[in-house]
């Protein structure tokens, strides 16, 4: 029996790499899967891991509206070429790209996955013209998944989409968390330890620790000016950033650099494959993002039993929950961020609280596996209604 042919498509091939981690190859075994991305080494590593069929196909990140033409007319000439039943695209510029040559050569089921809103931290004539992209994308697309609550609530806030597109899949994020991976063991427990000496980490010391791209977006400036003060305060303390570094689109402040600079206790990781050594040597995690979708590094640092706080964000505030497993702050508040950190470093019980909790809300609520007979039911159902 011939099975269906479904169409994954993210921006960039490190977005299916990383954030479609897994679930490629588990949607492998009931459909014929191709998934399309712009061209790079990882869009082969997908192929190989993933055991799926893939295609280069550029797209850019940016408003670009002659590039990104000639992406829509190379989507719609693959499209129709292919002939799928589904096409599900993520990441903003792959939904407008994808939904619309969908729409086109007509593909049945045309769906979007809402991870995170550029246009939330946007202003003026930029703002406009991506919730024009928006609505655009979701006019086009079957169906709309936010990956959080928060996010449906925004999109519905600003008449988005018709809210009959509208579904959050099971308890929100776009593919769950390994949690068989992301847990604290032996091998781990040998990996820190080398860590430790590596990084010049002394017994006693209190780390902190952050993982994803090191931009304003994510709230590095207020991190760097918070755990300043709470390190003169306290110099026990230390603050590991685990992440790239990326200075055309969001850059950090000039003083942000100047402490990454010339304060020791700041060490700048980079970017890392494997970011469990580095949450298994903190103390706490801290991620103080302005906006996000559902953010995979949260869960990480819960499912490797690391107390968290997180900012008042869709996403962010639905894996932590206060007094359980995490501190909640404003976004953009350094005061509230320095409190916060002061407080999980001194109140041990509290913090011991919230680490004893973190693993089991994360396995109960996001494993990965249950995730992806969630996402795969939906096509299931889908695919009934057109029978």
């Amino acid at each position: 029996m011939k099975r269906p042919k479904l169409i994954r498509i993210t921006t960039v091939p490190i977005s299916l790499k990383i954030l479609l981690k897994g679930q490629l190859g588990f949607m492998r075994q009931y459909f014929d899967v191709v998934a399309v991305s712009s061209r790079g080494k990882e869009l082969d590593e997908v192929e190989a891991r993933e055991g799926v069929r893939t295609v280069a196909l550029d797209m850019s990140r940016e408003i670009t509206p002659l590039k990104d033409f000639i992406s829509l007319i190379k989507m719609c000439i693959l499209l129709w070429n292919e002939k799928p039943d589904i096409v599900h695209t993520h990441t903003p510029k792959a939904g407008l790209i994808g939904m619309l040559a969908a729409w086109v050569t007509r593909v049945p089921h045309r769906l979007h996955t809402v991870a995170g809103l550029p246009l939330m931290e946007s202003r003026g004539i930029k703002r406009n013209i991506l919730m024009l992209v928006e609505k655009l994308t979701y006019t086009c697309a079957t169906h709309v998944y936010p990956n959080s609550f928060g996010l449906e609530a925004f999109i519905i806030n600003k008449h988005l989409c018709d809210t009959n597109k509208l579904k959050v899949l099971g308890n929100g994020s776009s593919n769950g968390i390994d949690t068989d991976y992301f847990k604290y063991t032996d091998e781990i427990e040998n990996q820190k330890a080398l860590l430790q000496q590596k990084l010049g980490i002394q017994e006693g010391d209190f780390i902190f620790v952050f993982v994803g791209r090191i931009v304003k977006d994510k709230g590095i400036n207020e991190l760097l000016k918070a755990f300043e003060q709470l390190n003169r305060e306290i110099p026990c303390t230390k603050l590991i950033l685990v992440g790239a570094f990326e200075e055309e689109l969001d850059p950090v402040s000039d003083h942000s650099r100047s402490i990454l600079k010339d304060n020791p206790a700041v060490i700048s990781a980079g970017f890392q494959q494997d970011v469990r050594p580095f949450l298994a040597l903190a103390d706490c995690f801290v991620f103080p993002s302005y906006r996000e979708g559902f953010p995979n590094v949260v869960m990480q640092a819960g499912a490797m039993g690391l107390p968290s706080i997180v900012s008042d964000i869709n996403g962010c505030n639905e894996i932590v929950k206060t007094e359980k497993n995490g501190m909640i702050i404003p976004p953009k508040n350094t005061g509230a961020l320095y409190a916060s950190m002061q407080e999980m470093y001194q109140n041990r019980p509290l913090r011991e609280t919230f680490s004893e909790n973190a693993r089991a809300m994360i396995v109960e609520r996001y494993d990965q596996k249950v995730m992806w007979q969630t996402i795969k039911q939906e096509y299931d159902n889908l695919l009934k209604e057109r029978q």
